[in-house]
């Protein structure tokens, strides 16, 4: 096994402070315009006009994107140098989230979400497996909590800073805002970050694999999510599950495969660790879509209002997760994530009650305990993915990691889209039955539950990292 540059025991020295200032950096912007982006929906549909499932689209189709090129941008980082693909990600992120700013219609926003999305990816690919390359086992989990925090700050100042742009500046001036931060962003990499991280070298890139898992990810996500709404969307659906077989195939019998399947063959805990990523992810992306709806259209809050009550779970998780990932360091990854994983049931299922007399300091109580949840299990459980593997795999494993995260965010949404579709159609939000509206999101809520509930044995019977 080819080992990398350098390594520290300091998590305050430079450059290793460098290099994870610069992860923050991007964990910061990419969330905060995230979460900025859902409270501007309903500005954005009175611009441009358009309906909940048209809506829902800028931002699936963000996801959709960023699931699809993950895998293979991890790749083509681990051979030509990771630090090249996160300084162009984060230059290509920054340009698409300028021309969001200057989009004229819903069809160009999705687009330039779309474009947005595939840079992101090349961040996500790179990010934790920089970090993971720099930091030994015993403080890895501490960097991957100061990562985490900075995702979790992103999205408490998302609300709140975009509620407020929304509504004084308009919502064009979210993107502004973000496209700004994105060049200070790739400033800050150019000067202080120049390791490349190469585990790869020589080894050839698996093209034929890369086009059919593309493919096949590209036909499974827009399948699931176009189910009610597109008729064809079936037979795209069938064939993403083909493509993924043949992948899988093509995998088996390639020298330098896009992934070796033995990291999940003989491998429980990176097994098993991602698919309950799959399944948290699965079960908590839609939330902040859900409720930002529910405050703004069903209960008549302002963006701001809306923001502010909606910022009480990422402070919760910006609080708690460095705190997590360090007490990943000293004991099981697997307990802690697994507790936060039951915290994050036990919130889906209570807002499957939800009305629309419920007191706001219910839910902004019930956001809190989703926050903690989410904090308890983030940075555990990719402690756990990325200590189950040897060093040359990292590239892989943050993919899959980010990979696993993408996939859960757009079965969120797909399902969303699908129970949203199936009660109040296709129509204007100003048009929505409110009570119909308000039933698709607890149903949702409740099927969300279920899908956390059983993550939670997932997340159980992984294994133990620290006896490995």
């Amino acid at each position: 096994m080819k080992s990398l540059k350098k390594e520290t025991v300091d998590i305050d020295r430079l450059p290793m402070k460098s290099i994870v200032i610069s992860v923050m950096m991007t964990s910061f912007f990419i969330p905060f315009i995230g979460s900025s982006t859902n409270l501007a929906l309903p500005l954005i549909e009175r611009e441009f006009t358009g309906s909940a499932l048209t809506l829902s689209w800028i931002v699936t189709g963000y996801i959709l994107a960023s699931a699809v090129f993950l895998l293979p941008m991890g790749r083509i980082a681990d051979i030509v140098g990771r630090q090249k693909i996160f300084l162009l990600g984060t230059v290509g992120f920054t340009l698409f989230t300028f021309l969001c700013a200057v989009s004229w219609s819903n069809a160009s926003l999705i687009l330039f979400r779309i474009l947005q999305g595939i840079t992101a990816s090349m961040i996500y690919a790179t990010g934790m497996a920089i970090i993971s390359s720099t930091y030994p086992a015993g403080q890895r989990g501490k960097a991957m909590g100061l990562v985490v925090t900075a995702t979790y700050i992103g999205l408490s100042i998302g609300p709140v800073l975009g509620g407020f742009i929304c509504q004084h500046l308009g919502w064009r001036n979210i993107f502004f805002f973000t496209a700004l931060m994105g060049l200070t962003s790739v400033v800050f990499i150019i000067i202080r970050v120049r390791d490349t991280w190469t585990t790869g070298q020589g080894e050839r890139f698996d093209f034929a694999g890369s086009i059919l898992y593309m493919l096949g990810i590209a036909g499974f996500l827009y399948g699931m999510s176009s189910l009610y709404s597109t008729p064809q969307a079936k037979y795209i659906f069938a064939a993403g599950v083909a493509f993924i077989t043949g992948f899988i195939f093509l995998e088996t019998r390639v020298s330098s495969p896009l992934i070796n399947l033995l990291l999940f063959s003989r491998n429980i805990v990176f097994t098993f660790s991602n698919l309950a990523a799959m399944i948290n992810y699965s079960a908590t992306f839609a939330i902040t879509f859900l409720l930002s709806l529910y405050l703004q259209v069903i209960r008549g809050y302002t963006p701001q209002t809306a923001a502010l009550i909606m910022l009480v779970q990422p402070v919760v998780m910006a609080l708690f997760s460095s705190f997590a990932g360090s007490l990943s360091d000293r004991i099981e990854p697997r307990l802690v994530a697994s507790s936060g994983m039951g915290l994050n049931a036990l919130s889906l299922f209570i807002f499957a009650f939800l009305g629309i007399a419920t007191p706001v300091w219910i839910v902004m109580m019930n956001q809190a305990l989703i926050g903690l949840g989410l904090a308890l299990f983030s940075s555990p459980n990719t402690n756990a993915i990325m200590g189950s593997v040897d060093q040359r795999f990292y590239g892989v494993a943050s993919s899959m990691v980010s990979t696993m995260r993408m996939i859960g965010m757009a079965v969120s949404m797909a399902v969303v889209t699908l129970l949203i579709a199936l009660f109040v159609g296709n129509v204007n939000l100003r048009q929505t039955d409110p009570v119909l509206f308000l039933t698709s999101f607890r149903i949702t809520f409740a099927v969300f539950g279920v899908f956390c509930a059983g993550g939670v044995f997932i997340s159980l019977a992984r294994g133990n990292v620290k006896s490995r």
